[in-house]
């Protein structure tokens, strides 16, 4: 079969390229073309476009490149047009996939959205546009599932592909970890700022800062859609200590972490790493966002356990005060001990190995249908 992708951001990358491996496994004849990443083109996608010229946040960045997003749409429907596939796969990314959604459904193209947008947080009333545009909804969400099924929508929870990419991960020795990555034997917390480059230049600067005055040995995960000379002129610093893209590795053997809000609070706590999740979008962004999001939380981990399980650091309380009593907090022998145990009831929540292998089965027997 022949099947179309498209994910606009690093997670969705991650996520595509493990159902892309399932896919190809279970149909041998499988063509793929993708809008995504490095890891999607490596399973053997057809790249059309990166998510690095796709990823814009916010209200106020995204009507500033308004132009660049229609010429994207445009050109995706014709590309659609000219592939014709049998199935048409979105991954998260709603602002530009709903879109691709009602033009597909008006084409008469099977449409499968995998890894919901978060109406749930904001905007409930899209659930009207999905259920009429996609097909067929594979949450990665526990409480998702029930979310669609109040609309009598068609959903499966395939369960988090995070667990597959981290259960799947080799063994290795932290000591020669470090010592392969040029780090110390000092506890070592990893600063994660996010993928994108608005979010790295309002998060980077002051967790550096903090870190810097509390003495302690730390790593930037550098995201592989961005380069070294950006990360120098966001941190006004030459021989920075940042890794590219092996922000698992760094999680691996770091003692706790400084995390910008977004798949990566997940991925975190499921390395069992103590965090401070933290966010600070435009002044304008943020008063929008304050007004319409319905959610007490913005990390996933605490999402799911519906409870205050890491500190979440929002906007004012974005300081370098704040950032390091946390950071102190989680470094704390019985403040770990609390996180840990909590950790280890959210990966119970979020379902067992195999996400990646039962969505690719449910968009198979779905497209073929």
């Amino acid at each position: 079969m022949k099947y179309y992708i498209i994910a606009g951001e690093a997670s969705g990358d991650l996520h595509g390229s493990n159902l892309i491996k399932a896919l190809n496994k279970k149909d041998p004849q499988a063509e793929i073309r993708a809008w995504g990443g490095d890891l999607m083109e490596a399973q053997g996608a057809h790249l059309v476009k990166h998510y690095r010229d796709l990823a814009f946040m916010g209200f106020v960045e995204v009507l500033m490149n308004l132009r660049t997003i229609l010429r994207n749409l445009s050109f995706c429907k014709a590309d659609i047009d000219s592939y014709n596939p049998d199935v048409l796969i979105l991954i998260d990314y709603p602002g530009f996939n709903m879109r691709i959604a009602e033009y597909a459904r008006q084409k008469g193209i099977k449409v499968v959205y995998y890894i919901s947008p978060q109406i749930w947080a904001w905007k409930q009333s899209r659930v009207h546009k999905i259920k009429r545009d996609v097909g067929l909804m594979l949450t990665i969400l526990p409480f998702e599932k029930e979310f669609y099924q109040r609309f009598d929508m068609e959903v499966s929870f395939v369960g988090h592909p995070l667990l597959d990419a981290i259960q799947n991960r080799p063994d290795f020795n932290p000591a020669e970890r470090r010592a392969s990555l040029g780090l110390g034997e000092s506890p070592l917390i990893a600063l994660l700022p996010g993928s994108r480059k608005q979010e790295i230049r309002a998060m980077l600067p002051l967790m550096i800062k903090t870190v810097e005055s509390m003495g302690l040995n730390w790593v930037v995960a550098g995201a592989p859609s961005q380069d070294l000379a950006f990360y120098e002129e966001v941190s006004a610093r030459k021989n920075l200590p940042i890794i590219f893209g092996k922000t698992y590795e760094i999680l691996e053997i770091a003692d706790a972490a400084l995390v910008t809000s977004g798949t990566a609070t997940l991925e975190t706590a499921l390395f069992e790493v103590p965090e401070v999740v933290c966010y600070k979008g435009s002044r304008i962004s943020y008063e929008i966002a304050k007004r319409l999001v319905k959610i007490d939380y913005i990390s996933l981990v605490n999402l799911v356990m519906n409870r205050e399980v890491v500190t979440e650091l929002i906007q004012h309380d974005f300081r370098e005060d704040r950032l390091k009593a946390e950071l102190q907090n989680c470094l704390k022998e019985d403040s770990r001990s609390a996180i840990l145990a909590d950790y280890k009831e959210l990966k119970e929540k979020l379902g067992g190995a195999g996400a990646s292998e039962r969505a690719a089965e449910e968009v198979i027997e779905y497209a073929s249908a």
